[in-house]
């Protein structure tokens, strides 16, 4: 569909929607966008939607999963030479070569040698939390460790430095007034996350360009992601990881731009700044220069403040141990998302925290 559901079938959808009956789509709910997951002005609300011989990129990310319900797949046997045949000249993404999905099915991390020591698994270096902002930095650097990085050090604001790891003191945490204090801890780390809690001051804006200036690895989030919104840059060894707003600042646009079309702004970031980068949200997209991933898991629970922290930690965290910034990342969203599922199925979506993943990511990753 093209244009938005209007007169007798817009009456229909409604009809349908109010009839209080069970309702089974076929192939996809209609009124829904079958490439972007944007309701075209109205969609039937299924219970079950069954898709056919092609899973739909749209049935799986933004309003859709509001309106597709429980969501299973048939090929209907139909063979794999016309499965994979598709008319590329109409693709508006031509560059990614391929759309598929993450799934449920989480590989194990390599087996620790017995001889290892806490410099075998990497150490975390993680940037952040302005003057009345420590909490974001923390979970960050929980995330880390929880996930199995060996080393974790927090550069933060003076004003909190002395007591953020009181009731943590696993982690390495050192105020700094000023960027040049940053060089000594940067040349001991094997990956920077900077973002959580960092503030856009003139420290945040310091610590963020000495950052920048590196060669590390970086994972970039929160308001780092909107003080890069301000450059033209393009780095190959770092991973955003922006929500809808600050996918917007970075594209120079509206919210509403974004949620049109989640596949067009997560391919244009990665175009336009190198690098990968997730476009978290119902349905988060995760995008390299070649694909574009689905990520199936995950819950409304998840919709509370500091879960992005922590997922920083998570894929920072994995990176450390020797992952590929490609794995660190799809491994990472998949396992912050399954932790949470985890987590709701025993006590439900509301009221959950962020840092209640924490056990069942310990749990995953082993």
């Amino acid at each position: 569909i093209t244009r938005d559901v209007t007169g007798l079938w817009a009456k229909a959808v409604d009809t349908i929607n109010n009839s209080g009956a069970y309702v089974a789509s076929v192939d996809i709910p209609s009124g829904l966008n079958a490439d972007t997951g944007v309701i075209m002005g109205s969609a039937v609300i299924a219970d079950k939607t069954v898709t056919f011989i092609a899973r739909k990129q749209g049935l799986y990310t933004g309003k859709a999963l509001d309106v597709v319900g429980e969501l299973s797949f048939s090929d209907l046997g139909v063979s794999d030479e016309l499965k994979n045949h598709r008319d590329t000249s109409k693709n508006k993404l031509e560059k990614i070569k391929d759309i598929y999905l993450l799934s449920q099915c989480i590989p194990r991390l390599p087996k620790r040698s017995r001889s290892s020591h806490k410099g075998s698994h990497g150490h975390v270096l993680l940037v952040g939390g302005a003057s009345g902002m420590s909490g974001a930095i923390k979970m960050a650097a929980e995330a880390a460790l929880t996930v199995g990085a060996g080393l974790v050090t927090v550069i933060t604001h003076p004003e909190h430095a002395a007591w953020l790891n009181l009731n943590r003191p696993e982690l390495m945490v050192k105020g700094v007034d000023s960027a040049k204090q940053l060089t000594p801890y940067l040349q001991r780390a094997d990956i920077v996350a900077i973002g959580p809690g960092l503030g856009t001051s003139s420290w945040g804006q310091a610590l963020f360009y000495a950052c920048l200036a590196t060669s590390h690895d970086k994972v970039i989030d929160a308001d780092a992601l909107n003080l890069l919104s301000k450059l033209s840059i393009k780095q190959d060894n770092w991973i955003l990881t922006p929500h809808a707003g600050e996918a917007a600042r970075l594209l120079g646009v509206n919210v509403n731009e974004i949620e049109s079309d989640r596949f067009q702004a997560v391919f244009q970031i990665q175009q336009n700044f190198s690098g990968l980068c997730v476009l978290k949200g119902a349905g988060s997209l995760v995008a390299d220069q070649n694909k574009i991933s689905i990520l199936s898991l995950g819950n409304p629970g998840m919709a509370v403040a500091g879960m992005g922290d922590v997922l920083t930690g998570v894929i920072a965290g994995l990176r450390a141990q020797g992952l590929s910034l490609k794995m660190a990342l799809r491994l990472g969203v998949t396992l912050h998302a399954k932790a949470a599922d985890m987590a709701v199925a025993e006590k439900g979506e509301r009221g959950l925290f962020a840092s209640d993943l924490y056990p069942y990511l310990r749990e995953l990753v082993n």
